[in-house]
């Protein structure tokens, strides 16, 4: 094994959470209850304070082979040893083996990322960035709400990939097909290609709500 190799594979705790897909540099707040989750947690706050989030399909009753990092920004005990947590998304990873299941997993991990982008992706960035706002504000019309996107979404393509991606509802398996995508422009089509549908149906409503409202 060359020493490269020796610093991407390691051993990680791992918490696999039921419809529940991290993606790097996103939040994630966890209420942390269960017993053998107490212990992970109280174990890696006297390490580095990161452990692997892997999701798990409710139905299948699978747990999903590739995963992200997240560390520990902040945490409060509650009573019993129950706590509440802010964790921040860190790198993915791929799960090579489990060594340990009690009494909590621990697998061996090899870190990945995304290929070099063979093309200038921001202007599919600002392609997805544009549908963004357009789902927004049909939303916003459609459901008479004040909805706002954050004045700090990512300039980055790789960094709005994963906002993107990370803000995807009710579809965690179409996350986790994004979470394990190694492309980032493969990652912005097949988001670009989901906000189009959404931001179509979203159109098609507001057109009917219009209509329906005329003729009251």
């Amino acid at each position: 094994m060359t020493s490269s190799s020796k610093i991407a594979v390691c051993e990680l705790p791992l918490f696999p959470l039921p419809e529940v897909v991290l993606f790097p540099t996103r939040p994630l707040p966890l209420h942390i209850f269960e017993f053998r989750y107490r212990i992970l947690m109280n174990t890696i706050l006297e390490s580095d304070r990161r452990f692997g989030v892997l999701m798990v399909d409710p139905i299948r009753g699978t747990i999903a082979n590739v995963g992200c990092c997240a560390e520990i920004i902040h945490y409060q005990r509650l009573p019993d040893d129950r706590m509440k947590m802010l964790t921040l998304g860190q790198q993915r990873f791929r799960v090579l083996e489990y060594v340990r299941e009690k009494p909590y997993r621990v697998g061996v991990v090899e870190w990945i990322e995304d290929h070099p982008p063979a093309k200038d992706l921001r202007p599919l960035a600002t392609d997805v960035e544009q549908l963004l706002r357009d789902v927004v504000r049909l939303s916003a019309k459609l459901t008479e709400q004040n909805i706002e996107l954050p004045e700090d979404l990512p300039d980055l393509p790789i960094e709005l990939s994963y906002w993107v991606a990370s803000n995807l509802y009710g579809v965690a398996t179409e996350q986790q097909a994004l979470l394990e995508t190694q492309d980032t422009a493969a990652r912005l089509e097949r988001e670009a290609e989901i906000l189009t549908s959404t931001r179509n149906h979203l159109a098609a409503r507001t057109v009917l709500k219009d209509t329906l409202n005329e003729k009251l």
